[in-house]
């Protein structure tokens, strides 16, 4: 059975031009060669196939049956392999930046920032992904992730950009029905309704047992894979949602979201993450979208610092080995 390493793609080129153009020495113009080099691979062609391709008739080449047969498909796999090779090109060309970012946070906290980025660098033309899934850098064409996890992809520049700040927040509605059970946070806590945001890397069980804290039935009422999702119910008084300040600062700085007690420390750990291989980073864009990234996370972290330090939270900075790493991320 004859394969594809059967087939002289040389000799097949030649054959299409000759057929295409009608002789050989237009067809020898075209592809930059001498004639008696088109003659000879037409002939190595018709010796491989075991058929004559062409006949001649007043000097001029007319395709045989079999010719005719082998050019309708070499002349359409030509004209595809053109079209995909000038639609490389053409992408190749254009200025492009593509990113792959999770969902909650490439709604609530890199939306409302990238047109900062894109009015800095009008020339550019900027894709944003917003999916669960890692990109498969050896297969896809993106940039780079903006990743949440623990870090430690191996064969990848991983740089940290911003640490999660994780607490209990509610509504200050929902706050004031919770202290209307009781004084004591714990025993609030054993008759609140919780939100289980089930990507985060800090989850409620995980947050219980640190606090040293029981639960009987440990039931959720509202399970959410989305941060948003999560978020947006604790704000409408749903309940009580353990999740990133990162992703919910603005609720945080109108109010509309409370620490739900400050008896509690805010779990601090590095989670976002710029991730591509190393040699993404020889694209000038590339290293301006990490500034500029890593200039923005630092601004917003330090007010979240600073707007919880006001309301009366401290920090327990956490290194992970606890924590449980989800992949893909669901953020």
């Amino acid at each position: 059975m004859s394969s594809l390493r059967d087939i002289n793609i040389r000799a097949t080129e030649h054959f299409e031009a000759v057929a295409r153009l009608g002789t050989v020495t237009k067809a020898a113009g075209e592809l930059g060669v001498s004639t008696s080099a088109v003659s000879q691979q037409i002939r190595q062609l018709e010796t491989q196939l075991g058929v004559n391709l062409f006949r001649r008739e007043k000097r001029r080449l007319v395709l045989t049956l079999d010719g005719d047969r082998l050019f309708q498909t070499m002349s359409q796999a030509f004209r595809a392999i053109r079209n995909t090779h000038s639609a490389i090109t053409r992408q190749r060309d254009m200025r492009n930046l593509t990113l792959r970012v999770s969902p909650s946070f490439g709604v609530r906290w890199l939306g409302s920032r990238i047109a900062e980025f894109a009015a800095d660098n009008p020339t550019w033309n900027i894709r944003v992904d917003a999916t669960p899934d890692f990109s498969v850098f050896d297969t896809e064409a993106v940039d780079f992730d903006l990743r949440y996890g623990l870090g430690g992809w191996s064969g990848l520049a991983v740089n940290c950009i911003m640490h999660d700040l994780v607490l209990p927040l509610c509504s200050p509605a929902y706050l004031e029905e919770l202290r209307s059970i009781s004084d004591n946070p714990i025993e609030q806590l054993q008759s609140a309704r919780l939100i289980d945001s089930v990507k985060m890397l800090y989850r409620w069980d995980l947050w219980l047992a640190s606090n040293g804290i029981d639960v009987p039935d440990l039931t959720y009422p509202f399970r959410f894979d989305r941060s948003s999702m999560s978020i947006e119910m604790a704000k409408q008084g749903g309940g009580l949602a353990l999740d990133s300040v990162t992703l919910c600062l603005p609720e945080l700085q109108r109010g509309e979201l409370v620490p739900f007690s400050t008896s509690f420390e805010v779990i601090d750990f590095p989670a976002y993450w710029m991730v591509c291989p190393p040699r993404h980073f020889n694209r000038r864009i590339v290293n301006r979208f990490s500034e500029w990234l890593v200039r923005m996370a630092s601004t917003h972290e330090a007010e979240a610092r600073a707007l919880l330090t006001e309301l009366g939270c401290t920090f327990r900075p956490e290194t992970g080995p606890e924590l449980v790493d989800v992949t893909p991320w669901g953020l």
